[in-house]
């Protein structure tokens, strides 16, 4: 009995519940809060950070949001496709007649 050598490498990477590509988005944000939050706190003082704080926390939110709406891979919705799948398939023309014969006689 062995091992793999890489077990779960084809795991997405996990960080705080964001998966693979929104850990980026989110991180993003976050700097992108910062350089925001540095640059108005400058101009408008206690003001301008509260702006800049509530931009990146804003944008972190949103890619939460955007991960539990889209999912990590893309994903095509066919809303007007009707798809009917039935529960039993039996073509009476290609069956051999033996089986045809017993389906009768069990009155299917």
């Amino acid at each position: 009995m062995g091992y793999f050598l890489y077990k779960g490498l084809k795991k997405p990477l996990i960080f705080f519940g964001l998966k693979d590509k929104y850990i980026y988005f989110a991180m993003g944000s976050a700097v992108g809060g910062l350089i925001t939050v540095a640059i108005l706190s400058s101009l408008f003082g206690l003001f301008g950070m509260i702006i800049g704080a509530a931009i990146g926390g804003t944008g972190v939110f949103l890619s939460y949001k955007m991960q539990d709406s889209k999912g990590l891979y893309n994903k095509t919705r066919n809303e007007e496709e009707l798809h009917i799948i039935p529960t039993k398939f039996r073509n009476v023309k290609l069956l051999p007649k033996k089986v045809n014969h017993e389906l009768k006689e069990k009155n299917f």
